[in-house]
Protein backbone atom coordinates (compact mmCIF):
# COMPACT_ATOMS: atom_id res chain seq x y z
CA UNK A 1 0.00 0.00 0.00
CA UNK A 2 3.08 2.41 0.66
CA UNK A 3 3.97 2.43 -2.98
CA UNK A 4 0.60 3.20 -3.99
CA UNK A 5 0.75 5.94 -1.17
CA UNK A 6 3.92 7.37 -2.43
CA UNK A 7 2.61 7.08 -6.44
CA UNK A 8 -0.44 8.97 -5.29
CA UNK A 9 1.20 11.64 -3.19
CA UNK A 10 4.27 12.18 -6.08
CA UNK A 11 1.06 13.05 -8.68
CA UNK A 12 -1.42 15.34 -6.58
CA UNK A 13 0.69 16.85 -3.46
CA UNK A 14 1.05 20.72 -3.69
CA UNK A 15 4.14 20.71 -1.92
CA UNK A 16 6.73 18.50 -1.02
CA UNK A 17 5.74 19.44 2.55
CA UNK A 18 2.20 18.38 2.20
CA UNK A 19 2.94 15.05 0.63
CA UNK A 20 5.19 14.35 3.39
CA UNK A 21 2.88 15.32 6.20
CA UNK A 22 -0.09 13.22 4.06
CA UNK A 23 2.72 9.98 3.85
CA UNK A 24 3.33 10.26 8.02
CA UNK A 25 -0.72 10.30 8.12
CA UNK A 26 -1.81 7.95 6.20
CA UNK A 27 0.77 5.57 7.14
CA UNK A 28 0.02 6.05 10.49
CA UNK A 29 -3.50 5.84 10.04
CA UNK A 30 -4.23 3.18 7.16
CA UNK A 31 -1.24 1.09 6.72
CA UNK A 32 -2.06 -2.96 8.45
CA UNK A 33 -0.07 -3.95 11.28
CA UNK A 34 3.39 -5.98 11.72
CA UNK A 35 3.10 -9.59 10.40
CA UNK A 36 0.77 -11.85 12.02
CA UNK A 37 1.53 -15.37 13.15
CA UNK A 38 2.45 -17.98 10.18
CA UNK A 39 -0.06 -20.96 10.69
CA UNK A 40 2.23 -23.32 8.56
CA UNK A 41 1.12 -21.94 4.76
CA UNK A 42 3.22 -19.52 2.53
CA UNK A 43 2.55 -15.77 2.23
CA UNK A 44 1.45 -14.40 -1.27
CA UNK A 45 4.85 -12.36 -2.57
CA UNK A 46 5.30 -9.54 -1.05
CA UNK A 47 2.59 -10.09 1.80
CA UNK A 48 3.03 -9.65 5.31
CA UNK A 49 0.28 -11.42 6.63
CA UNK A 50 -0.35 -15.15 5.78
CA UNK A 51 -3.36 -16.33 3.41
CA UNK A 52 -5.46 -18.97 5.52
CA UNK A 53 -6.33 -22.25 4.64
CA UNK A 54 -9.46 -22.81 2.50
CA UNK A 55 -12.40 -23.13 4.30
CA UNK A 56 -14.26 -26.49 5.26
CA UNK A 57 -17.82 -25.95 3.18
CA UNK A 58 -15.43 -26.16 -0.15
CA UNK A 59 -15.00 -22.49 -1.40
CA UNK A 60 -11.52 -20.52 -0.49
CA UNK A 61 -13.45 -17.56 0.85
CA UNK A 62 -16.86 -16.06 0.93
CA UNK A 63 -17.08 -14.14 -2.57
CA UNK A 64 -15.01 -16.69 -4.68
CA UNK A 65 -12.55 -13.70 -5.14
CA UNK A 66 -14.45 -11.36 -7.18
CA UNK A 67 -13.41 -8.07 -8.08
CA UNK A 68 -13.95 -5.41 -5.19
CA UNK A 69 -13.95 -1.61 -5.61
CA UNK A 70 -10.21 -0.35 -5.09
CA UNK A 71 -10.88 3.39 -4.16
CA UNK A 72 -8.98 4.47 -0.86
CA UNK A 73 -10.39 6.62 1.18
CA UNK A 74 -8.96 10.07 2.21
CA UNK A 75 -5.82 11.15 3.35
CA UNK A 76 -6.94 12.38 6.81
CA UNK A 77 -9.99 11.88 9.35
CA UNK A 78 -13.41 12.44 8.93
CA UNK A 79 -13.00 14.07 11.98
CA UNK A 80 -10.20 16.26 12.64
CA UNK A 81 -8.32 18.28 15.19
CA UNK A 82 -9.69 21.48 15.99
CA UNK A 83 -6.61 22.54 15.11
CA UNK A 84 -4.70 20.92 12.77
CA UNK A 85 -1.20 20.77 11.89
CA UNK A 86 0.46 23.15 9.66
CA UNK A 87 0.98 21.64 5.96
CA UNK A 88 -1.47 18.34 6.56
CA UNK A 89 -4.49 18.11 4.18
CA UNK A 90 -7.39 19.67 5.21
CA UNK A 91 -10.10 18.52 2.84
CA UNK A 92 -11.91 16.46 5.51
CA UNK A 93 -14.17 14.37 2.71
CA UNK A 94 -17.61 13.91 4.19
CA UNK A 95 -18.90 12.16 1.45
CA UNK A 96 -16.64 8.86 1.84
CA UNK A 97 -17.62 9.30 6.18
CA UNK A 98 -21.44 8.85 5.57
CA UNK A 99 -23.14 5.91 5.38
CA UNK A 100 -26.89 5.78 4.60
CA UNK A 101 -29.14 5.37 7.24
CA UNK A 102 -30.27 1.53 6.61
CA UNK A 103 -26.82 0.03 5.78
CA UNK A 104 -25.56 1.64 8.67
CA UNK A 105 -28.20 0.25 11.01
CA UNK A 106 -27.69 -3.09 9.12
CA UNK A 107 -24.06 -3.15 10.61
CA UNK A 108 -24.57 -2.05 14.03
CA UNK A 109 -27.50 -4.21 14.50
CA UNK A 110 -24.84 -6.78 13.69
CA UNK A 111 -22.09 -6.23 15.60
CA UNK A 112 -24.84 -6.09 18.43
CA UNK A 113 -26.16 -9.65 17.61
CA UNK A 114 -22.70 -11.08 17.30
CA UNK A 115 -21.53 -9.40 21.00
CA UNK A 116 -24.17 -11.56 22.72
CA UNK A 117 -23.86 -14.86 20.35
CA UNK A 118 -19.68 -14.57 20.27
CA UNK A 119 -18.27 -12.08 22.77
CA UNK A 120 -14.98 -13.60 22.04
CA UNK A 121 -14.69 -12.47 17.95
CA UNK A 122 -15.04 -8.74 19.48
CA UNK A 123 -16.45 -7.71 16.45
CA UNK A 124 -16.50 -4.28 15.37
CA UNK A 125 -19.24 -2.48 13.13
CA UNK A 126 -16.73 -0.76 11.38
CA UNK A 127 -15.05 -3.84 10.18
CA UNK A 128 -18.65 -4.68 8.31
CA UNK A 129 -18.66 -1.19 7.24
CA UNK A 130 -15.61 -1.70 5.80
CA UNK A 131 -16.42 -4.76 4.08
CA UNK A 132 -19.51 -3.16 2.89
CA UNK A 133 -18.09 -0.52 1.34
CA UNK A 134 -15.32 -2.39 -0.92
CA UNK A 135 -17.35 -4.93 -1.69
CA UNK A 136 -20.51 -2.98 -3.03
CA UNK A 137 -20.26 0.70 -2.11
CA UNK A 138 -23.02 0.35 0.94
CA UNK A 139 -25.38 -1.30 -0.98
CA UNK A 140 -24.70 1.46 -4.16
CA UNK A 141 -24.74 4.31 -2.00
CA UNK A 142 -27.85 3.21 0.10
CA UNK A 143 -30.04 2.18 -2.88
CA UNK A 144 -32.32 -0.27 -0.80
CA UNK A 145 -36.19 -0.71 0.17
CA UNK A 146 -37.25 0.27 3.73
CA UNK A 147 -36.63 -3.32 5.13
CA UNK A 148 -33.31 -3.01 3.68
CA UNK A 149 -33.56 -4.92 0.52
CA UNK A 150 -31.51 -3.65 -2.70
CA UNK A 151 -33.40 -1.84 -5.25
CA UNK A 152 -32.38 -4.52 -7.82
CA UNK A 153 -30.11 -7.39 -7.61
CA UNK A 154 -25.87 -6.47 -7.17
CA UNK A 155 -23.86 -9.26 -8.70
CA UNK A 156 -20.27 -9.56 -9.62
CA UNK A 157 -19.29 -11.41 -12.74
CA UNK A 158 -19.93 -14.71 -14.23
CA UNK A 159 -17.01 -16.92 -12.48
CA UNK A 160 -16.51 -18.90 -15.23
CA UNK A 161 -13.00 -19.04 -15.13
CA UNK A 162 -12.42 -16.79 -17.76
CA UNK A 163 -10.34 -13.98 -15.69
CA UNK A 164 -11.82 -15.14 -12.50
CA UNK A 165 -12.53 -17.88 -10.41
CA UNK A 166 -14.30 -21.36 -12.20
CA UNK A 167 -17.28 -22.20 -10.13
CA UNK A 168 -20.06 -23.93 -11.21
CA UNK A 169 -23.71 -23.24 -10.61
CA UNK A 170 -24.72 -24.76 -6.89
CA UNK A 171 -27.85 -23.02 -6.36
CA UNK A 172 -29.68 -23.12 -9.54
CA UNK A 173 -29.46 -19.34 -10.31
CA UNK A 174 -32.05 -19.15 -6.77
CA UNK A 175 -29.98 -16.41 -6.02
CA UNK A 176 -27.90 -14.77 -8.51
CA UNK A 177 -30.06 -16.04 -11.80
CA UNK A 178 -27.61 -18.21 -13.35
CA UNK A 179 -28.00 -21.66 -13.62
CA UNK A 180 -24.43 -22.42 -15.32
CA UNK A 181 -21.99 -20.40 -13.24
CA UNK A 182 -22.19 -18.64 -9.39
CA UNK A 183 -22.22 -14.94 -9.63
CA UNK A 184 -21.20 -13.14 -6.26
CA UNK A 185 -24.34 -11.54 -5.03
CA UNK A 186 -25.57 -8.70 -2.69
CA UNK A 187 -24.69 -5.99 -0.66
CA UNK A 188 -21.66 -8.07 0.63
CA UNK A 189 -21.01 -9.97 -1.98
CA UNK A 190 -21.02 -13.79 -1.58
CA UNK A 191 -21.32 -16.41 -3.81
CA UNK A 192 -23.78 -18.73 -3.39
CA UNK A 193 -22.06 -21.95 -2.24
CA UNK A 194 -21.11 -19.74 0.49
CA UNK A 195 -24.41 -17.95 1.68
CA UNK A 196 -25.95 -21.62 1.69
CA UNK A 197 -24.50 -22.18 5.00
CA UNK A 198 -23.19 -18.60 6.12
CA UNK A 199 -26.76 -16.90 5.36
CA UNK A 200 -28.96 -15.29 8.66
CA UNK A 201 -32.16 -13.78 8.69
CA UNK A 202 -31.16 -10.35 9.89
CA UNK A 203 -34.18 -8.36 10.03
CA UNK A 204 -36.70 -11.00 11.49
CA UNK A 205 -38.98 -11.48 8.68
CA UNK A 206 -37.92 -15.18 7.98
CA UNK A 207 -35.71 -15.81 5.73
CA UNK A 208 -32.47 -15.19 4.72
CA UNK A 209 -31.65 -13.01 1.54
CA UNK A 210 -28.19 -12.38 0.24
CA UNK A 211 -29.78 -8.99 -1.22
CA UNK A 212 -30.90 -7.79 2.13
CA UNK A 213 -28.25 -5.97 3.81
CA UNK A 214 -29.49 -6.68 7.32
CA UNK A 215 -29.54 -10.73 5.82
CA UNK A 216 -26.01 -10.05 4.72
CA UNK A 217 -24.46 -7.74 7.53
CA UNK A 218 -25.30 -10.55 9.96
CA UNK A 219 -23.73 -13.41 7.75
CA UNK A 220 -20.90 -11.63 6.92
CA UNK A 221 -20.51 -11.00 11.10
CA UNK A 222 -20.60 -14.94 11.64
CA UNK A 223 -18.53 -15.90 8.47
CA UNK A 224 -15.99 -13.45 10.03
CA UNK A 225 -16.45 -14.61 13.34
CA UNK A 226 -16.32 -18.88 12.64
CA UNK A 227 -13.11 -20.77 14.45
CA UNK A 228 -12.92 -18.38 16.86
CA UNK A 229 -11.26 -15.64 15.12
CA UNK A 230 -10.56 -12.59 17.68
CA UNK A 231 -11.05 -9.36 16.18
CA UNK A 232 -9.62 -7.74 18.79
CA UNK A 233 -6.11 -9.60 18.08
CA UNK A 234 -4.06 -8.41 14.81
CA UNK A 235 -3.54 -12.34 13.96
CA UNK A 236 -7.58 -12.80 14.46
CA UNK A 237 -8.50 -10.31 11.97
CA UNK A 238 -6.15 -10.50 9.22
CA UNK A 239 -7.13 -13.82 9.57
CA UNK A 240 -10.99 -13.24 9.15
CA UNK A 241 -10.17 -10.74 6.26
CA UNK A 242 -8.30 -12.89 4.19
CA UNK A 243 -10.76 -15.63 4.49
CA UNK A 244 -13.49 -12.99 2.84
CA UNK A 245 -11.25 -12.42 -0.28
CA UNK A 246 -7.97 -13.94 -0.39
CA UNK A 247 -5.79 -11.17 -1.13
CA UNK A 248 -3.24 -8.96 0.88
CA UNK A 249 -4.12 -6.02 -1.59
CA UNK A 250 -7.74 -6.63 -0.40
CA UNK A 251 -6.83 -6.85 3.01
CA UNK A 252 -4.50 -3.82 3.58
CA UNK A 253 -7.69 -1.89 1.57
CA UNK A 254 -10.46 -2.85 3.76
CA UNK A 255 -7.80 -2.37 7.48
CA UNK A 256 -7.46 1.31 5.78
CA UNK A 257 -10.75 1.52 5.27
CA UNK A 258 -11.70 -0.14 9.00
CA UNK A 259 -9.09 2.53 10.70
CA UNK A 260 -11.21 5.38 8.79
CA UNK A 261 -14.47 4.37 10.27
CA UNK A 262 -12.90 4.44 13.43
CA UNK A 263 -12.05 8.12 13.46
CA UNK A 264 -15.65 9.18 12.37
CA UNK A 265 -18.75 8.73 10.28
CA UNK A 266 -22.37 9.99 9.69
CA UNK A 267 -25.45 8.30 8.20
CA UNK A 268 -27.08 10.09 5.19
CA UNK A 269 -30.22 9.62 3.53
CA UNK A 270 -30.59 6.13 1.62
CA UNK A 271 -29.46 6.23 -1.76
CA UNK A 272 -27.48 9.23 -1.41
CA UNK A 273 -24.13 7.85 -0.62
CA UNK A 274 -21.42 8.43 -2.65
CA UNK A 275 -20.41 5.24 -5.25
CA UNK A 276 -16.70 4.27 -5.52
CA UNK A 277 -15.35 4.43 -9.01
CA UNK A 278 -12.74 2.00 -9.52
CA UNK A 279 -12.44 -1.85 -9.01
CA UNK A 280 -9.93 -4.34 -8.77
CA UNK A 281 -10.15 -5.83 -12.31
CA UNK A 282 -9.80 -2.88 -14.60
CA UNK A 283 -6.09 -2.39 -14.04
CA UNK A 284 -6.11 0.96 -11.80
CA UNK A 285 -5.48 -0.03 -8.45
CA UNK A 286 -6.23 1.76 -5.57
CA UNK A 287 -7.40 5.08 -5.80
CA UNK A 288 -8.50 8.19 -3.50
CA UNK A 289 -10.83 10.95 -4.23
CA UNK A 290 -9.08 14.75 -4.58
CA UNK A 291 -11.51 17.62 -3.08
CA UNK A 292 -11.68 18.80 -6.87
CA UNK A 293 -13.30 15.35 -7.83
CA UNK A 294 -16.80 15.78 -9.23
CA UNK A 295 -18.68 13.20 -7.30
CA UNK A 296 -19.88 9.96 -9.15
CA UNK A 297 -23.34 8.84 -8.45
CA UNK A 298 -23.75 6.26 -10.90
CA UNK A 299 -22.43 3.02 -10.56
CA UNK A 300 -19.95 1.85 -12.83
CA UNK A 301 -20.91 -0.95 -15.54
CA UNK A 302 -20.11 -4.44 -14.69
CA UNK A 303 -18.86 -3.35 -11.09
CA UNK A 304 -19.12 -6.47 -8.53
CA UNK A 305 -21.71 -4.52 -6.20
CA UNK A 306 -22.21 -1.64 -8.24
CA UNK A 307 -22.91 -2.45 -11.06
CA UNK A 308 -26.24 -2.89 -13.34
CA UNK A 309 -29.53 -3.81 -11.25
CA UNK A 310 -29.52 -7.17 -13.36
CA UNK A 311 -27.65 -9.34 -15.72
CA UNK A 312 -26.07 -8.14 -18.95
CA UNK A 313 -28.62 -9.90 -21.27
CA UNK A 314 -27.45 -13.03 -22.91
CA UNK A 315 -28.39 -15.30 -25.53
CA UNK A 316 -30.20 -17.79 -25.37
CA UNK A 317 -27.92 -21.06 -24.30
CA UNK A 318 -28.38 -24.84 -24.75
CA UNK A 319 -29.27 -26.43 -21.66
CA UNK A 320 -26.74 -27.29 -19.44
CA UNK A 321 -26.39 -31.52 -18.47
CA UNK A 322 -28.07 -32.83 -15.36
CA UNK A 323 -25.67 -31.69 -12.35
CA UNK A 324 -25.55 -34.91 -9.85
CA UNK A 325 -27.96 -32.87 -7.49
CA UNK A 326 -30.62 -33.09 -10.32
CA UNK A 327 -30.63 -36.44 -10.18
CA UNK A 328 -31.47 -36.52 -6.20
CA UNK A 329 -34.81 -38.01 -5.59
CA UNK A 330 -34.89 -38.07 -1.83
CA UNK A 331 -32.56 -38.40 1.47
CA UNK A 332 -32.69 -41.47 3.32
CA UNK A 333 -30.97 -41.49 7.02
CA UNK A 334 -28.03 -43.25 6.96
CA UNK A 335 -27.41 -45.38 10.00
CA UNK A 336 -28.47 -42.44 12.68
CA UNK A 337 -31.28 -44.77 13.81
CA UNK A 338 -34.89 -43.47 14.64
CA UNK A 339 -34.33 -43.32 18.29
CA UNK A 340 -33.85 -40.13 19.94
CA UNK A 341 -30.25 -38.05 19.72
CA UNK A 342 -30.39 -37.46 23.73
CA UNK A 343 -27.55 -35.69 25.29
CA UNK A 344 -27.34 -34.50 28.69
CA UNK A 345 -27.16 -30.61 28.92
CA UNK A 346 -23.62 -29.14 28.20
CA UNK A 347 -22.47 -32.05 26.63
CA UNK A 348 -21.38 -33.27 22.86
CA UNK A 349 -23.95 -36.00 21.57
CA UNK A 350 -22.44 -39.11 21.44
CA UNK A 351 -23.92 -39.94 17.97
CA UNK A 352 -24.05 -37.87 14.81
CA UNK A 353 -26.45 -37.75 12.05
CA UNK A 354 -25.74 -39.08 8.88
CA UNK A 355 -28.09 -38.83 5.75
CA UNK A 356 -27.66 -40.60 1.98
CA UNK A 357 -28.77 -39.23 -1.37
CA UNK A 358 -30.45 -41.35 -3.65
CA UNK A 359 -32.08 -41.64 -6.85
CA UNK A 360 -35.80 -42.54 -7.51
CA UNK A 361 -34.32 -45.58 -8.09
CA UNK A 362 -32.39 -45.90 -4.69
CA UNK A 363 -29.06 -45.53 -5.94
CA UNK A 364 -26.43 -43.59 -4.33
CA UNK A 365 -25.32 -39.55 -5.37
CA UNK A 366 -22.19 -38.26 -4.33
CA UNK A 367 -20.72 -35.04 -4.77
CA UNK A 368 -24.19 -33.81 -3.56
CA UNK A 369 -24.35 -30.38 -1.13
CA UNK A 370 -26.41 -31.74 2.35
CA UNK A 371 -27.69 -29.20 4.49
CA UNK A 372 -27.76 -29.09 7.87
CA UNK A 373 -30.35 -27.06 9.98
CA UNK A 374 -30.91 -27.04 13.55
CA UNK A 375 -34.24 -25.63 13.99
CA UNK A 376 -36.45 -25.22 17.02
CA UNK A 377 -36.14 -23.29 20.66
CA UNK A 378 -32.86 -24.72 21.66
CA UNK A 379 -29.03 -23.01 21.97
CA UNK A 380 -28.11 -26.37 20.76
CA UNK A 381 -25.31 -26.20 17.95
CA UNK A 382 -23.06 -27.95 15.69
CA UNK A 383 -19.75 -27.88 16.62
CA UNK A 384 -17.92 -24.47 16.08
CA UNK A 385 -20.80 -22.96 16.99
CA UNK A 386 -23.11 -22.85 13.95
CA UNK A 387 -26.77 -23.83 13.35
CA UNK A 388 -26.28 -24.21 9.95
CA UNK A 389 -23.99 -26.84 8.12
CA UNK A 390 -23.52 -27.87 4.51
CA UNK A 391 -21.76 -31.32 3.74
CA UNK A 392 -20.83 -32.98 0.41
CA UNK A 393 -22.04 -36.35 0.11
CA UNK A 394 -18.97 -39.05 -0.47
CA UNK A 395 -18.44 -41.90 -2.83
CA UNK A 396 -21.72 -43.58 -1.37
CA UNK A 397 -24.16 -40.79 -1.40
CA UNK A 398 -23.79 -40.36 2.35
CA UNK A 399 -23.04 -36.95 4.36
CA UNK A 400 -22.33 -37.15 7.99
CA UNK A 401 -23.32 -34.10 9.48
CA UNK A 402 -20.89 -32.77 12.49
CA UNK A 403 -21.36 -33.38 15.79
CA UNK A 404 -24.09 -31.42 17.90
CA UNK A 405 -23.26 -30.00 20.83
CA UNK A 406 -26.04 -29.55 23.32
CA UNK A 407 -26.62 -26.13 25.08
CA UNK A 408 -28.65 -25.29 28.54
CA UNK A 409 -31.95 -25.36 27.43
CA UNK A 410 -33.16 -28.52 27.84
CA UNK A 411 -36.09 -30.08 25.68
CA UNK A 412 -36.56 -31.63 22.04
CA UNK A 413 -35.99 -29.96 18.72
CA UNK A 414 -35.12 -30.72 15.19
CA UNK A 415 -32.19 -31.05 12.41
CA UNK A 416 -33.89 -30.90 9.31
CA UNK A 417 -31.78 -32.24 5.58
CA UNK A 418 -32.11 -30.51 2.43
CA UNK A 419 -30.34 -30.17 -0.78
CA UNK A 420 -29.05 -27.37 -1.96
CA UNK A 421 -30.21 -25.62 -4.81
CA UNK A 422 -32.40 -28.63 -5.53
CA UNK A 423 -36.14 -29.46 -3.88
CA UNK A 424 -36.22 -33.15 -2.56
CA UNK A 425 -37.97 -34.86 0.19
CA UNK A 426 -35.45 -34.46 3.45
CA UNK A 427 -35.38 -36.12 6.81
CA UNK A 428 -36.07 -34.58 9.56
CA UNK A 429 -34.11 -35.92 13.20
CA UNK A 430 -35.38 -35.57 16.80
CA UNK A 431 -33.13 -34.68 19.10
CA UNK A 432 -32.94 -34.04 22.63
CA UNK A 433 -31.42 -32.49 25.89
CA UNK A 434 -32.04 -33.51 29.01
CA UNK A 435 -31.14 -32.02 32.37
CA UNK A 436 -27.41 -32.35 33.90
CA UNK A 437 -27.61 -35.19 36.06
CA UNK A 438 -25.70 -36.72 38.81
CA UNK A 439 -25.86 -40.78 39.88
CA UNK A 440 -23.97 -40.68 42.98
CA UNK A 441 -23.70 -37.85 46.63
CA UNK A 442 -21.03 -38.39 48.50
CA UNK A 443 -20.19 -36.01 51.56
CA UNK A 444 -16.29 -34.87 51.59
CA UNK A 445 -15.81 -35.04 55.66
CA UNK A 446 -16.47 -37.54 57.63
CA UNK A 447 -16.63 -35.74 60.94
CA UNK A 448 -20.06 -36.35 62.57
CA UNK A 449 -22.35 -33.47 62.30
CA UNK A 450 -23.66 -32.60 66.35
CA UNK A 451 -24.99 -29.94 68.27
CA UNK A 452 -26.55 -28.81 71.17
CA UNK A 453 -30.30 -27.64 71.30
CA UNK A 454 -30.85 -24.43 70.73
CA UNK A 455 -27.26 -23.90 68.76
CA UNK A 456 -26.01 -24.46 65.74
CA UNK A 457 -23.26 -27.58 64.02
CA UNK A 458 -19.96 -25.88 63.82
CA UNK A 459 -19.52 -27.66 60.30
CA UNK A 460 -21.79 -27.44 56.72
CA UNK A 461 -22.66 -29.93 54.66
CA UNK A 462 -20.81 -30.27 51.99
CA UNK A 463 -21.26 -33.31 49.14
CA UNK A 464 -19.81 -33.68 45.94
CA UNK A 465 -22.10 -34.93 42.70
CA UNK A 466 -20.76 -37.33 40.30
CA UNK A 467 -22.16 -38.74 37.22
CA UNK A 468 -20.29 -42.38 35.58
CA UNK A 469 -17.60 -40.98 37.56
CA UNK A 470 -16.87 -37.63 36.02
CA UNK A 471 -17.75 -34.58 37.85
CA UNK A 472 -21.52 -33.01 37.50
CA UNK A 473 -21.43 -29.88 37.75
CA UNK A 474 -24.27 -27.73 37.79
CA UNK A 475 -26.83 -30.26 38.80
CA UNK A 476 -30.02 -29.25 40.14
CA UNK A 477 -30.20 -30.28 44.01
CA UNK A 478 -33.06 -30.11 46.76
CA UNK A 479 -32.01 -30.56 50.31
CA UNK A 480 -34.99 -31.48 52.92
CA UNK A 481 -34.67 -32.40 56.73
CA UNK A 482 -37.30 -35.44 56.72
CA UNK A 483 -39.20 -37.28 59.46
CA UNK A 484 -37.39 -40.76 58.87
CA UNK A 485 -36.03 -42.43 56.73
CA UNK A 486 -39.46 -43.73 55.51
CA UNK A 487 -41.16 -40.90 55.74
CA UNK A 488 -39.32 -38.26 53.51
CA UNK A 489 -41.98 -35.49 54.23
CA UNK A 490 -40.72 -32.32 55.88
CA UNK A 491 -39.88 -32.95 59.61
CA UNK A 492 -41.66 -30.07 61.89
CA UNK A 493 -39.19 -29.72 64.68
CA UNK A 494 -35.62 -30.64 64.95
CA UNK A 495 -32.47 -28.77 62.88
CA UNK A 496 -33.18 -26.40 60.64
CA UNK A 497 -31.89 -24.14 57.92
CA UNK A 498 -32.31 -20.04 58.11
CA UNK A 499 -34.11 -18.12 54.75
CA UNK A 500 -32.80 -14.32 54.21
CA UNK A 501 -35.29 -13.17 56.91
CA UNK A 502 -34.03 -15.61 59.63
CA UNK A 503 -37.34 -17.82 59.63
CA UNK A 504 -36.77 -21.53 59.98
CA UNK A 505 -36.85 -23.45 56.66
CA UNK A 506 -36.42 -27.00 56.48
CA UNK A 507 -36.47 -27.71 53.02
CA UNK A 508 -33.98 -26.09 50.60
CA UNK A 509 -34.46 -25.70 46.60
CA UNK A 510 -32.75 -24.28 43.53
CA UNK A 511 -29.33 -25.77 44.61
CA UNK A 512 -26.70 -26.48 42.29
CA UNK A 513 -23.80 -27.92 42.15
CA UNK A 514 -20.95 -26.11 40.81
CA UNK A 515 -18.07 -26.49 38.48
CA UNK A 516 -16.36 -28.93 40.63
CA UNK A 517 -19.60 -30.87 41.57
CA UNK A 518 -19.10 -29.40 44.63
CA UNK A 519 -22.73 -28.63 46.89
CA UNK A 520 -22.30 -26.74 50.16
CA UNK A 521 -25.31 -26.03 52.46
CA UNK A 522 -26.40 -22.81 54.07
CA UNK A 523 -25.66 -23.15 58.22
CA UNK A 524 -27.83 -25.51 60.52
CA UNK A 525 -28.72 -24.79 63.57
CA UNK A 526 -30.90 -26.77 66.55
CA UNK A 527 -34.36 -26.37 68.11
CA UNK A 528 -34.84 -27.35 71.59
CA UNK A 529 -35.13 -30.71 70.28
CA UNK A 530 -33.03 -33.71 70.80
CA UNK A 531 -32.23 -36.61 68.88
CA UNK A 532 -30.89 -38.03 66.01
CA UNK A 533 -32.14 -36.50 62.82
CA UNK A 534 -32.44 -36.68 58.95
CA UNK A 535 -31.43 -34.83 56.25
CA UNK A 536 -32.00 -35.74 52.77
CA UNK A 537 -30.33 -34.39 49.62
CA UNK A 538 -31.34 -35.18 46.47
CA UNK A 539 -30.65 -34.42 42.49
CA UNK A 540 -32.09 -35.03 39.14
CA UNK A 541 -30.88 -37.96 37.68
CA UNK A 542 -31.60 -39.81 41.12
CA UNK A 543 -28.48 -39.38 43.21
CA UNK A 544 -29.69 -39.77 47.04
CA UNK A 545 -27.85 -39.19 50.25
CA UNK A 546 -29.13 -39.34 53.58
CA UNK A 547 -26.82 -37.52 56.29
CA UNK A 548 -27.46 -38.11 60.42
CA UNK A 549 -27.75 -35.13 62.51
CA UNK A 550 -27.31 -35.33 66.26
CA UNK A 551 -28.72 -33.36 68.97
CA UNK A 552 -28.15 -33.90 72.37
CA UNK A 553 -27.13 -31.90 75.86
CA UNK A 554 -23.71 -30.80 76.51
CA UNK A 555 -23.25 -33.21 79.09
CA UNK A 556 -24.73 -36.38 77.70
CA UNK A 557 -22.74 -35.60 74.15
CA UNK A 558 -19.52 -35.45 76.00
CA UNK A 559 -20.74 -38.91 78.09
CA UNK A 560 -19.37 -42.77 76.33
CA UNK A 561 -22.06 -44.40 74.83
CA UNK A 562 -23.08 -47.22 77.03
CA UNK A 563 -22.03 -50.68 75.56
CA UNK A 564 -24.82 -53.28 73.71
CA UNK A 565 -26.09 -55.32 76.30
CA UNK A 566 -25.65 -59.08 74.75
CA UNK A 567 -29.01 -59.66 73.94
CA UNK A 568 -29.33 -56.37 71.88
CA UNK A 569 -26.10 -57.66 70.23
CA UNK A 570 -27.88 -60.71 69.69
Amino acid sequence: MAAHIGRRLRKGAATTAVAAAAVAALSASQAPGATGEDHGRQATAGASTPVPEATAEGSANATGNSPYYTDLPPLNSPNPSPSPTIGTPVSRGPAEAGIPATVLDAYKKAEAELRTSKPGCNLPWQLLAAIGKVESGHARGGRVDANGTTLGRILGPQLDGNGFALIKDTDHGEYDGNSQYDQAVGPMQFIPSTWAWAGRDGNGDGKADPNNVYDAALAAGHYLCRNDWDMSTQAGLHSAILSYNNSQDYLNLVLSWLEYYRKGTHSVPDGTGGVPSHRSDDGSKHHTKKPSDPPKTKPEPGKPGGGKDTPDPKPPKPPAPPTPSDTVDHLEDAGTGTTKLTAMAGDAFAQRISTRAETKAGAAVGKVRIRFTITGDTDATFVGGETVATIATDAKGVALAPALQAGEKTGTFKITTAVVGHQVKGVDYTATVTARAADTLARTSDTPLTCTPGGEFADQVQVKATYKGAVADKVAATATLIKSADDATENDKGPYFKDADGKVVRTLTDLQTDDKGLLTLPKLYADDATGTFLLRITTTGGATLTVELKVAAADASASPSPSPSPSASS
